[in-house]
């Protein structure tokens, strides 16, 4: 482990805070992100690599983190360039199952391992590095990678061989989708009948049908500001995912339907509890 250098490639809103605390734990790190910009506060502690190519050959463990099946084909294709015997790759990002078990193979023609390690959470868990991690792939190159990935999460949770993290976290992802669209019916439906939001809020929170999810979205919807942490296009994009991976049940067409209708009227890049500036019009 002393012995590996990491690289992180996708330095968004989740990558970013991902890659620092693996900095802050002062591992060897190297970064690469398409917009330059978000490299800047890598420099002193870090290198910035100017390529995929770059990165690849000069790190051993290699986590990508990126927003969607295009993007994440389009940096394996530049991965696949490098010679990557006995390297590890650790793709943190949701996409389909096929695209991740696509990439799974091709990394394993070439002598590579693969983990899809998906997470739950959004930005300040990111930040904190508390995380839900859900890893598929071999237990060889999870114990590997493991003290890394306990500097990004609470909790890793290996569910079997590859795709099977994917398909976890498509899992969780549904049934947030479905919890944010009650929350904001009974918000709306709270406020016809003339109760504050807070107090609201306050009782949903303590009560059995609080959670983690309802309490982050608590000042974003008191304050009614929806800047994202986890945008609504994500969330669309993973309903559809799910949805094509086989999860078709009486509440999948009504979460399909107000997902895409809320991306349609230009909320797509508001926090997914934005979904309540949707449903009141």
């Amino acid at each position: 482990m002393e012995n590996e250098k990491i690289g992180f490639i996708g330095l968004g809103n989740m990558g970013h805070p991902m890659a620092k605390n693996l900095e802050k734990a002062g591992f060897p790190l190297s970064v690469y992100n398409r917009s330059i910009e978000k490299t800047e506060d890598f420099k002193e502690k870090s290198i910035v690599r100017n390529s995929i190519k770059d990165l690849v050959e000069n790190c051993d463990i290699i986590f990508t983190m990126l927003t969607n099946d295009t993007a994440v084909r389009a940096v394996y294709e530049e991965v696949f360039s490098s010679n990557i015997h006995g390297k590890l790759f650790v793709d943190m990002s949701t996409i389909s199952p096929e695209a991740s078990n696509d990439i799974a193979s091709a990394v394993k023609i070439k002598e590579a391992g693969f983990i899809d390690a998906p997470v739950a959470g959004s930005t300040k868990p990111a930040a904190d590095g508390t995380l839900i991690i859900m890893a598929g792939g071999s237990e060889k190159d999870l114990e590997r990678v493991e003290p890394y990935l306990q500097k990004l999460g609470k909790t890793i949770k290996h569910l079997g061989e590859n795709g099977k993290g994917i398909a976890a976290k498509l899992s969780v992802n549904y049934f947030i989708s479905a919890l944010y669209q009650g929350l904001a019916e009974t918000i709306l439906f709270s406020d016809k009948l003339g109760i504050e939001r807070k107090d609201m809020l306050d009782i949903i929170n303590e009560s059995a049908s609080g959670s983690g999810a309802t309490k982050v979205k608590t000042p974003l919807l008191i304050n009614e500001n929806y800047a994202p942490a986890f945008a609504l296009d994500l969330m669309l994009k993973d309903i559809l995912l799910a949805n094509k991976a086989g999860a078709d049940y009486p509440l999948s067409k009504t979460l399909i339907d107000t997902y895409q209708s809320a991306h349609d009227a230009g909320l797509g890049k508001e926090d997914v509890i934005g979904i309540i500036n949707y449903l009141k019009k």
